[in-house]
């Protein structure tokens, strides 16, 4: 909607409402009313009302005067209300300047294409589509951009022009490429940052770590290589990580979520990270943890845990090596995947008591002994314990002697 639309709009709006209230005040009071609205300088809207008892009827003044203050505090309810309502419509339609000149800029950057054709200096940019601006203080609050294989370049260092910016999302556009780079730092209000499917390479950097409000990290399907940066274990209120499909090499920084605020999520499938699962994790209340297609080595049993609240726990093709007879697993867990590892011991009767468990695959590994029974362990067929050194029982085809 145009800028300049939005004051008509509303004023149509505050008269519908103040002439419906008004016919509903008259309809249970003996009054005069009196209604008026005038312009404030700025757009903003005044409602002014003038209740005068009938002076030729006395009797009801005493009969009535309860229910009209009742009905003028309900009345001015209302206005407050419409008010709010008026001046954060006005805000939402401003732009501020200095948003907009970073916009504009982000736009000549990719070369202007077709993508922004709602992004023209006539109009407000909190109108712009891909555009979030807040509503109290029409400041731009979010940029998403997504699937367009037209967007080309290299991430705009405008970018930190946005002040405001809470959300940056960068999703599905293959022609992006180049480093992240160091402008995003300068978001200081940044929550959420998204860049992914796209072909932007070089490491994941630390200076992410300065960004003390940032609370998910999504930077998945991209080419990026190196190591996970320790300083990202640095911030306070990051919570899910997901860096899978990358080209990462490495160990993982052992305090990793130690300031987690609430459960956390960490994604890192199909990279080249390579040694032990942090003990710390251990101490980590993960409801979901993708290690999956890595280099992992060593003992993993610290994730497993009776009252943790993990839903799903992908382990799969890496060279983990534990007793799976000694852990207690996670009783809501709803997808548990270690196959293609070296664990040995055997499978745990409590698995046929998970009333949650949707998926099970412990194939390629080491384990022995019967399969446990009961329960919902019909649901999972061989196909989720085949190639191990000595499972037995159904639905495998060796019985147990």
């Amino acid at each position: 909607m145009e800028e300049r639309e939005w004051g008509p709009c509303w004023s149509a709006l505050i008269h519908r409402v103040a002439e419906c209230s008004l016919r509903c005040l008259t309809s249970l009071l003996p009054l005069t009313v009196r209604a008026a609205a005038k312009r404030r300088r700025g757009g903003g809207l005044l409602i002014c009302y003038q209740l005068q008892i009938e002076r030729s009827r006395p009797e009801y003044r005493a009969v009535h005067v309860s229910k009209m203050k009742t009905a003028a505090m309900r009345m001015r309810a209302i206005l407050v209300l419409l008010a709010a309502a008026s001046a954060a419509a006005a805000a939402a339609s401003r732009c501020h300047t200095g948003d907009k000149a970073a916009l504009l800029a982000i736009k000549a950057a990719l070369g202007n294409p077709y993508h922004f054709a709602s992004w023209t200096a006539a109009s407000p940019c909190c109108d712009w589509y891909d555009v979030d601006c807040d509503a109290s203080t029409g400041r731009v609050v979010g940029l998403s951009l997504f699937q367009d294989a037209n967007l080309t370049g290299a991430i705009p260092d405008a970018v930190a022009g946005l002040a405001h910016l809470r959300s940056l999302r960068l999703h599905h556009l293959p022609g992006i490429s180049g480093p992240i780079p160091p402008a995003i730092a300068r978001l200081s209000n940044l929550a959420f940052l998204t860049i992914s499917w796209t072909a932007v390479s070089g490491p994941v950097p630390s200076f992410l770590g300065a960004l003390a409000r940032l609370s998910q990290l999504d930077l998945s399907f991209n080419a990026l290589a190196g190591a996970v940066p320790a300083s990202l274990a640095a911030l306070p209120s990051l919570y899910s990580v997901d860096l899978s499909r990358n080209r990462l090499t490495g160990s993982l920084p052992p305090l990793l979520f130690s300031k987690a605020p609430q459960v956390a999520y960490l994604r890192l499938s199909h990279n080249n990270l390579t040694g032990g699962v942090p003990a710390e994790f251990s101490a980590v209340a993960f409801a979901q943890i993708d290690l999956s297609r890595n280099g992992f080595t060593g003992d993993a049993s610290g994730l497993f845990g009776r009252a943790k609240p993990v839903q799903q726990m992908d382990l799969s093709r890496n060279d983990l090596s534990f007793n799976l007879s000694a852990v207690e697993l996670p009783e809501q867990l709803i997808l548990l995947d270690v196959s293609h590892n070296a664990i040995y011991g055997g499978v745990p009767a409590q698995v046929a008591n998970l009333s949650n468990l949707q998926f099970f695959n412990v194939s390629y590994n080491r384990l022995c002994g019967a399969v446990p029974a009961g329960g919902n362990m019909a649901t999972f067929d061989a196909y989720s314990y085949q190639h191990n050194r000595c499972l037995c029982g159904a639905p495998l085809a060796n019985p147990c002697k």
